[in-house]
C-alpha cells in the first residue's frame, strides 16, 4: 500500500507566527521511525510542510492510499484537521489517520468525518497492523488494539495496546525520506541538526508534562551499542538527543560516550537532562564533553522550593544551581527553561529577571504555565480556562486568568526575553562560532537563519504580538469539555 506520512508546520496567525518555533526546526523523527516499521511491505513517503506545496505534489504524484498526520502538540490541532479535510476532498481520498502525543491523549479532538482513525499507542506497533487491516474494512480494524475509529455511530476504541518491550528491535529511522528538507532542520545557529531518540518515557510525574502520561509512567532505553549504531547512520554533524533525561541511566550514558570515543565518531551533541542527574554525576558531563557534548537543556522551571513543589518537579533549587556550576566548570552551555505563572505580579517577574541575570543564563527560555490537554494540570484547571483556542496552547500565551492586566503581563513576559534574546546575546561568541562554521561548510542556509532569528526576537520581545493572538478567538475543539 502507498502510505504518505505528513508533518504539519504551524504557520500561525498574527501573534503566533514566530517565537521559539522560528529559532528551531526539528526533523520529523516520529514519522521517520514509523516509516521504518512500514518499509519493506509498503511504499512510504514523507511530506514535511516546511514546503507548503509538498502535500499537493505528493497527492498528485504518489496517489497515496493511506495518509498519516503527526499531531504531537496541541497547537497543531486545527492544522491537522484542515490537512485531513484536504486529503478527504482530494481525488485520492485516502484512509486518513492521526497520531502523536496530543492525538493519542485527546482522540475526541479528532472525531471528525475527514479522519478515519486516531493512533493511541506507539506508531511502530499500531500503524503496520492498521495498514494491513484497511483493505478488509471496519471489522478487521476493530481487531487492531490501540485505535480510536471514527464510525457512523461515533468514536469506537479498539482496546489498550501494550507498550513495545524492546526498543532495540525497532528499525532505524528512515532519514532519507526527509532528504529535501534536511538542511533546514536547525537549533538556533546550529545546523543542520539531526534528532536522535535513545529512550522513551520518564519515571517522574510533573503536573505540566504529558510525555509520562503517553508512556504510562514507564522508562525504556535502547542499549548503548544500538544508540551508537543510530549515531553512525547520521550524516549531520549536530545531533539533538530528544530523551527527556538522557542521564537517567548513568552507566548507559557512560558506555555510549566511551563507544563514541573508541570509534572516533565526531559529532556535536545537545541533550536534555534533569539537574539532579547532572549534580549527582558531574563526571558524566566531563566525559561527555570529550565525546562532543556542547549544550544541555535543563528544566529549572522555578527559582524557589515552593514553586518546584507546585509543579511536582521532585527536584530542588540546590540541585538546579549545582548543575549550573557543573556545566559551567565543564565548559558546556546550559539552556535553562522557566515556567511563568499567569498569577505572577510585577515583583515575581523582577525576581525571575534578577535570577537569570545573576546566573548569566544567556540561553534561558520562558513558558507560560499551560494546562496541556492530557496532563493532570489540565484536568484540575479545565473549568478555569479562559479560551478554547488550540493555537494559544503554545506555552507562550496565558490560557488561565492573569493576575495582571493582560497588556502589563505580556510587557513583563516579553521583557524576560528582551533581557536574554537581544541581538547582542544572539550574536555571542558561541553563536557566531556555529554560524561561521556553517558558512565554512556551506551547508547552513545562513540568510534564512538570520531572518528567522530576527523575526523570532521581534516577536518574543513585543507585547503587542502576544496580545494580537487573543484577537479574535477562532473556533476550534472545545478544550474545556471532558
Amino acid at each position: 500500500m502507498r502510505v504518505l506520512l505528513i508533518q504539519p508546520r504551524q504557520p500561525g496567525r498574527k501573534g503566533c507566527r514566530a517565537g521559539l518555533r522560528a529559532l528551531s526546526v526539528a526533523e520529523p523523527l516520529g514519522l521517520e521511525m514509523v516509516a521504518g516499521a512500514l518499509l519493506g511491505d509498503h511504499e512510504v513517503r514523507i511530506a514535511d510542510l516546511l514546503d507548503p506545496g509538498s502535500l499537493e505534489r505528493e497527492l498528485r504524484s504518489f496517489q497515496p492510499e493511506a495518509c498519516g498526520i503527526s499531531c504531537s502538540f496541541t497547537v497543531d490541532t486545527e492544522q491537522t484537521i484542515n490537512i485531513a479535510e484536504v486529503l478527504r476532498s482530494s481525488s485520492a481520498s485516502p484512509f486518513v489517520f492521526v497520531g502523536g502525543h496530543h492525538a493519542a491523549l485527546n482522540p475526541t479532538d479528532f472525531a471528525r468525518p475527514a479522519i478515519d482513525a486516531v493512533v493511541l499507542g506507539e506508531g511502530e506497533g499500531v500503524v503496520p497492523e492498521m495498514i494491513e487491516a484497511i483493505s478488509d474494512g471496519l471489522p478487521a480494524l476493530l481487531h487492531v488494539p490501540g485505535l480510536a475509529l471514527n464510525t457512523h455511530v461515533g468514536q469506537t476504541l479498539t482496546g489498550s495496546r501494550q507498550l513495545l518491550e524492546n526498543l532495540n528491535e525497532l528499525p532505524l529511522p528512515v532519514r532519507s525520506l526527509s532528504a529535501p528538507w534536511r538542511r533546514r532542520y536547525h537549533l538556533g545557529f546550529r545546523g543542520p541538526v539531526a534528532s536522535l531518540e535513545t529512550a522513551r518515557g520518564c519515571p517522574y510525574r510533573c503536573r505540566f508534562c504529558s510525555v509520562w502520561q503517553f508512556y504510562r509512567g514507564r522508562y525504556r532505553a535502547k542499549a548503548a551499542e544500538r544508540v551508537v549504531e543510530e549515531i553512525e547512520a547520521i550524516d549531520e554533524s549536530h545531533v539533538l538527543v530528544t530523551d527527556d533525561n538522557f542521564l537517567a541511566n548513568p552507566s548507559r550514558a557512560e558506555a555510549i560516550a566511551y563507544l563514541l570515543r573508541a570509534r572516533k565518531i565526531r559529532k556535536r551533541f545537545v541533550i536534555q537532562a534533569r539537574t539532579d542527574s547532572i549534580a549527582r554525576h558531574p563526571e558524566l558531563i566531563s566525559l561527555w564533553r570529550t565525546a562532543g557534548l556542547g549544550s544541555v537543556f535543563v528544566g529549572l522551571e522555578k527559582i524557589d522550593e515552593a514553586g518546584l513543589e507546585s509543579v511536582q518537579k521532585a527536584n530542588t533549587v540546590e540541585s538546579n544551581e549545582a548543575a549550573l556550576r557543573v556545566l559551567s566548570r565543564a565548559g558546556v552551555s546550559a539552556t535553562a527553561s522557566f515556567i511563568v505563572d499567569p498569577g505572577f505580579d510585577r515583583s515575581d517577574f523582577q525576581r525571575l529577571r534578577d535570577y537569570v541575570r545573576r546566573w548569566r543564563l544567556r540561553g534561558a527560555s520562558f513558558t507560560v504555565l499551560t494546562p496541556l490537554p492530557g496532563t493532570g494540570l489540565f484536568h484540575e484547571l479545565r473549568s478555569s480556562l479562559t479560551t478554547r483556542d488550540p493555537e494559544l496552547f503554545d506555552l507562550q500565551h496565558a490560557v488561565l486568568p492573569m493576575k495582571l492586566d493582560p497588556r502589563v503581563f505580556y510587557q513583563e513576559f516579553s521583557s524576560l526575553y528582551a533581557s536574554v534574546y537581544s541581538l547582542r546575546n544572539m550574536l555571542s561568541i558561541d553563536n557566531l562560532w556555529h554560524l561561521l562554521a556553517g558558512l565554512r561548510r556551506s551547508r547552513v542556509p545562513t540568510a534564512r537563519l538570520l531572518l528567522q532569528t530576527r523575526s523570532a526576537i521581534k516577536y518574543l520581545t513585543d507585547p503587542d504580538e502576544y496580545l494580537a493572538a487573543h484577537q479574535p478567538v477562532v473556533a476550534g475543539p472545545d478544550l474545556r469539555q471532558p
